[in-house]
């Protein structure tokens, strides 16, 4: 007879917990039941059992599969090996996140995603849990509300947070979207941080120029492939710290996203030779930053030196909008085919989009390739 020791509900759909007849899962009473007449001579073997599944707590009670799930691991818990690779937290009472991580093995959870509106202090609640992970290798942080209110409290519970990160010995991708208290704390993370990251994603955060300093300083981002700032207003800044920060990463960076980032003609300019060396960049986005025709076509004649940079996104030149911010179609036709000209003369084999706001056949955002000229609206 053969023994189950793994049972893998990681891919399982809704209907699994409902019985061949069709009837709706089981009643407490009827588990119980169950358990007495059916379990309890089999538990005195104590053989462990592992139950592999993925949580997605997104609704303020738990979903009849969880309901299920947990209720029969209560009931055997002491033969149970609940194990959770992956993680994705929603809007689910933080009361009942704690109950449902006090079941799971913390060890076992790989990838985290937090993405309701949490306070800050909810955060600092989660921290200790977030330290026993010590096998995460992916955390996503995503709308972290800070409270005016609270500024006397904020120090304790962003160095509560913080200070796990030295528990994290396999952490690789960290991303962190509207978190607030980033802003002159993002050195706290950073020199938590144990080893090497991959990806490293900061996005519509409020940044100092001092945190973007520390960032180009930090020795975890030197093996990054991927680096994601959209959002990150980087236009009073000087261009040091990006500049530094670059060249840092030149050697493995794969992917850039420095769109929504404000970046000047003179920024860019300045960043420019540090880009350039950026020898196996494959993707590099610019949407999102207000440079000129000239700037432009300095850029492109930069990045067709990175031999395995294949997607470049910028915007439309300034030159092609009026006073008012609108399209103006005669210097956008006129600059696309100068756009067009600049890229057959570099040679470029790769594949250059160009976004602008409005789309001239939807009214809202669009990508266009210049040859042949095609729309993708968005």
């Amino acid at each position: 007879r053969w023994n189950i020791q793994v049972l893998d509900l990681r891919n399982v759909d809704d209907d699994f917990w409902i019985v061949r007849s069709g009837a709706s899962v089981s009643s407490p009473k009827a588990m119980n039941k169950r358990q007495t007449e059916e379990d309890r001579p089999r538990m005195r073997r104590k053989q462990s059992f592992k139950v592999l599944v993925d949580l997605c707590l997104k609704e303020k009670t738990l979903d009849e599969f969880l309901t299920y799930l947990f209720l029969w691991f209560m009931q055997r818990k002491d033969l149970i090996h609940l194990c959770c690779r992956k993680l994705k937290i929603y809007l689910m009472p933080a009361q009942n996140i704690r109950q449902v991580l006090k079941m799971v093995d913390l060890d076992c959870i790989q990838e985290v995603e937090v993405n309701g509106t949490w306070k800050l202090s909810t955060l600092a609640r989660f921290a200790p849990y977030l330290g026993q992970m010590s096998n995460l290798y992916k955390l996503l942080l995503s709308h972290i509300y800070v409270s005016d209110n609270i500024s006397q409290e904020k120090e304790e519970f962003v160095s509560r947070f913080t200070s796990q990160f030295l528990k994290l010995d396999h952490l690789q991708q960290l991303y962190m979207d509207s978190v607030p208290f980033l802003e002159g704390h993002l050195d706290q993370v950073l020199r938590y941080l144990k080893t090497p990251l991959e990806t490293l994603s900061i996005t519509d955060c409020l940044l100092s120029e001092l945190d973007l300093r520390h960032l180009s300083q930090c020795p975890s981002i030197s093996q990054l492939k991927d680096l994601d700032l959209t959002g990150i207003r980087l236009t009073n800044f000087s261009p040091e710290p990006l500049q530094l920060l670059l060249e840092k990463v030149a050697g493995t960076l794969q992917t850039l996203d420095l769109d929504e980032c404000g970046i000047t003609d003179a920024q860019l300019r300045a960043i420019l030779p540090a880009l350039s060396h950026c020898s196996q960049l494959l993707t590099f986005s610019f949407r999102g930053n207000p440079i000129s025709m000239a700037t432009l076509e300095n850029l492109l004649r930069h990045t067709v030196r990175l031999s395995k940079l294949h997607l470049e996104l910028y915007d439309t030149p300034l030159e092609s909008y009026g006073a008012q911010g609108a399209l103006h179609q005669r210097r956008f036709a006129k600059l696309q085919a100068e756009l067009m000209e600049i890229l057959r003369h570099l040679g470029n084999p790769k594949t250059v989009l160009f976004s602008m706001v409005p789309c001239p056949h939807c009214g809202n955002s669009a990508f266009y390739d210049l040859e042949p000229c095609q729309y993708c609206c968005w």
